[in-house]
């Protein structure tokens, strides 16, 4: 959502002008209202119905009609037999995904707008995949060159594995991904090493237009810092992203009562509970602050208040290619960065080049600690800060809608 909300509101100041194709009646794991006054005021918007599984899925679990869908396996209690279950009819009856029965009515729907509108251009971004499948629809009875905007992977997504895929399931989604990467008339993804792999699957070149940090959200830099020695991460962290290694060297750091007294970990977003378990296992509950949801308007000023970002990697076999959109809202906070992940991968060369700070290996504990205690004494003598190595504004969403309108305007 960050990315086009943020892609469509610097395009019309590049000569192009979006409609947005969206649910009128889509489930959503959070609704974040602040967000609607980022909406460009030149935006177009059709929205149609959507019919989701998801009153289902709450019946099957036992959840409340109230209760929100996360889709990226975060889990507040140990995975229970429906939960089990509902992963399996999610991977196996709803393919791509739960949106799938959108396809033929925006199909349908598409072709009779397209008959009386005139578009240069049409971008499916996904996931959900079922966005790519419409397009494909399209494709067949119109012609209007088509992206295909992959913001993460479709078979080789961090939990493909998690979704207990049947032989038959597995072939049908690859078999719908290989039909869009060969249909699509450009594919664009968010990192390089996530295009190699979709050069891999489709013998084709792909583009890659990375996210970025909006300039226009840090410009009330906040005047003070946190009191306490602060480790912020924003956003959701499920069990893949656990940085045991952190917790490991917090546990050996805080023997030492001086750097007790003033340590807080707080996390903002949806948390698994393998995280809070890793937490209380290491001694480190009464240094945790969890705040579950806040504005994306109050997301910046935390990250401008905290003394340390934390930025852990999924610790899953495509973690190379995995950047996080956070990483960038982090570079525009300019405080420092501990990365834990692989050292070879997207996010590590993004970190090395801006100058962000340091990304470690997930058990890299002794050079995590090293770090922090780095980082400790910086805070302690009021020099805790960031000088980046580059013009960070190559990371802003304005750079990144450049690069899109030049791509849109080769293609069309």
């Amino acid at each position: 959502m960050q990315r086009w909300l943020k892609m469509t509101k610097y395009l019309p100041d590049l000569n192009w002008e979006p409609t947005i194709f969206t649910p009128s009646n889509g489930e959503a794991p959070v609704i974040d209202e602040s967000l609607l006054d980022q909406v460009h005021p030149k935006l177009k918007t059709i929205k149609t119905p959507i019919w989701e599984p998801y009153s289902f899925y709450k019946q099957l679990t036992g959840k409340k009609k109230s209760d929100k869908v996360y889709s990226g396996f975060i889990s507040d209690k140990k995975e229970s037999f429906t939960q089990k279950l509902s992963v399996f009819i999610r991977g196996n009856f709803f393919i791509p995904d739960a949106r799938k029965f959108w396809i033929s009515p925006s199909v349908k729907y598409l072709k009779d707008h397209l008959k009386s509108h005139d578009y240069d251009a049409i971008i499916s971004t996904g996931p959900p995949h079922t966005t790519h499948l419409i397009a494909l629809g399209l494709k067949k009875h119109v012609n209007v060159p088509w992206v295909a905007d992959f913001r993460d992977p479709w078979t080789n997504i961090d939990f493909y594995d998690q979704l207990r895929l049947t032989s038959w399931a597995d072939r049908k989604h690859k078999k719908l991904e290989q039909q869009v990467l060969k249909s699509a008339d450009e594919i664009v993804t968010v990192s390089e090493h996530w295009a190699d792999d979709f050069k891999e699957l489709s013998g084709r070149e792909i583009k890659v237009i990375r996210n970025g940090y909006d300039h226009a959200d840090f410009t009330n830099k906040s005047t003070y810092l946190d009191e306490n020695f602060s480790i912020c991460h924003v956003g959701s962290m499920n069990k893949d992203r656990n940085p045991d290694g952190l917790w490991k060297a917090l546990q050996q750091l805080v023997q030492n009562d001086s750097f007790a007294s003033r340590l807080s970990i707080k996390l903002i977003g949806q948390v698994d509970h393998h995280i809070f378990e890793a937490i209380e296992k290491h001694g480190l509950t009464e240094f945790l602050n969890h705040i579950p949801f806040i504005p994306h308007s109050d997301v910046i000023p935390e990250l401008q208040k905290s003394q340390v970002l934390l930025l852990p990697i999924n610790d899953t076999p495509n973690s190379l290619g995995v950047v996080p959109g956070k990483i960038y809202e982090y570079l525009g906070a300019c405080r420092p960065v501990i990365g834990i992940g692989p050292k070879q991968g997207d996010s590590a060369e993004i970190i090395r080049e801006s100058g962000a700070g340091k990304m470690f290996g997930y058990t890299d504990v002794s050079g995590i600690k090293e770090q922090i205690e780095s980082n400790f004494k910086l805070y302690e003598q009021g020099q805790l800060d960031v000088t980046h190595n580059v013009d960070i504004m190559k990371f802003s969403r304005k750079s990144m809608a450049e690069d899109y309108a030049k791509l849109l305007e080769n293609l069309s």
